[in-house]
């Protein structure tokens, strides 16, 4: 019985170390893919002026004006920091757990979300990514690892772009890859493009430019059928704040079914931190 219970014992301790290395493997593809996003930072960015934008339709041209002050240089990624809550549960139950996430943001080429939320034997660690999704259960049990196929390229492209409308508005100036058309008096919508990849964002604003409200059809199948299909996501933007010559939102609710009777706002966000990485020229 002694030898049986070593062996069980070594058994055990050999699972913990092979997932504890696994962990360790994701920590590194996660450090990995941020410093690739964070070399496409511009050396040397063009600064903002109004004429740039100047054909756009008016709520956007509203949009630029806001969110970028005139000779502000255009960075198009960006290093965030936050806390908030987060929900793996239903508009019925939502389940919030308390949350902090790294990010970094380089539309069109991806992002990186790496998170950490809950307590105890229910804590969740993780990150999305434009690649991956991979979250452990108090970071030693695989609870979710999906990607690397056109479903899961289609759904982020969708996340980040989004994303970029409130955090990175110089990754959606009109040239190579972004067109606008205008929606109503404000609302404008963007399209972004990138490699096979194509979203379309309507992004409204108020009276003064900010972008209070971002919707768009996102492929997901997040909806009762498990099944991949556009459907409606989107969410609230608030408190903005300047940061190095842009005019950010520090808050930002998001979540599927947006505009319907079924929204369930799972993402709430409160920014720390937001810094545009330097690269030398």
């Amino acid at each position: 019985m002694r030898m049986f219970l070593i062996g069980i014992g070594l058994l055990i301790a050999v699972a913990l170390v092979g997932l504890f290395g696994w962990r360790m493997l994701d920590h590194r593809a996660d450090r990995a893919e941020m410093n690739r996003l964070i070399a496409l930072q511009p050396s040397s960015p063009a600064r903002f002026t109004l004429e740039m934008v100047a054909e756009l339709p008016e709520p956007a041209r509203r949009y630029f004006a806001f969110t970028i002050s005139e000779g502000t240089h255009l960075f198009t990624v960006a290093q965030i920091e936050m806390t908030g809550q987060f929900s793996l549960g239903t508009q019925d139950a939502p389940n919030y757990m308390d949350m902090t996430a790294t990010q970094v943001l380089a539309a069109p080429e991806g992002f990186v979300w790496k998170m950490s939320g809950g307590t105890g034997l229910m804590q969740m660690s993780g990150s999305d990514s434009g690649r991956w999704t991979r979250f452990w259960l108090a970071g030693l049990a695989p609870v979710a690892r999906f990607g690397g196929d056109p479903d899961h390229a289609r759904s982020a492209f969708g996340r980040y772009t989004a994303e970029a409308a409130f955090w990175t508005p110089a990754a959606l100036l009109p040239g190579a890859g972004a067109t606008w058309e205008p929606i109503n008096e404000n609302t404008a919508r963007v399209t972004v493009r990138h490699s096979d990849l194509e979203q379309a964002i309507d992004v409204t604003v108020d009276a003064r430019g900010r972008p209070i409200e971002i919707e768009f059809q996102r492929w997901s199948n997040a909806n009762p059928d498990k099944v991949h299909r556009l459907q409606p996501f989107g969410g609230h933007l608030s408190d903005f704040r300047d940061v190095d010559g842009y005019r950010l939102p520090f808050r930002v609710e998001a979540g599927n079914m947006f505009g319907t009777d079924a929204y369930f706002p799972f993402f709430l966000a409160d920014l720390t931190e937001i810094t545009f990485p330097k690269n030398a020229p």
